[in-house]
């Protein structure tokens, strides 16, 4: 059974900094392309950043410079790390998996709030 569990969310002031984890189970995280997306409440879901199986990233503009994509093929583990976070970047951020770097991801965590307050 695959699992995707994402942690570390909360509320944090404009301005600081969180860090996300997801861990998976049941899928060889290492042969995966993961990612971080985002949904705001009444937009649609976006794509924040992935990794691929080699360590590649990729970033939306909106991110660019302030947050940090990584992944630990040993803990079976990928982080986003947020910093200088603003009130849009509030969301139910979710972690997503895609098997051999094929961009379906075809598996998904059930989600963390991040709410960032002005």
């Amino acid at each position: 059974q695959v699992q995707l569990v994402e942690s570390g969310g909360g509320l944090v002031q404009a301005g600081g900094s969180l860090r996300l984890s997801c861990v998976a189970s049941g899928i060889g995280f290492s042969h995966y392309r993961m990612a971080w997306y985002r949904q705001a409440p009444g937009k649609q879901r976006e794509l924040v950043a992935f990794i691929t199986s080699g360590s590649t990233t990729n970033y939306a503009e909106s991110v660019k410079g302030r947050f940090t994509i990584s992944r630990d093929n040993a803990k079976n583990t990928v982080y986003l790390q947020m910093n200088s976070l603003k009130p849009e970047d509030t969301a139910v951020y979710y972690c997503a998996a895609a098997p051999f770097n094929s961009g379906n991801y075809a598996f998904w965590g059930q989600g963390t709030q991040v709410t960032v307050s002005s």
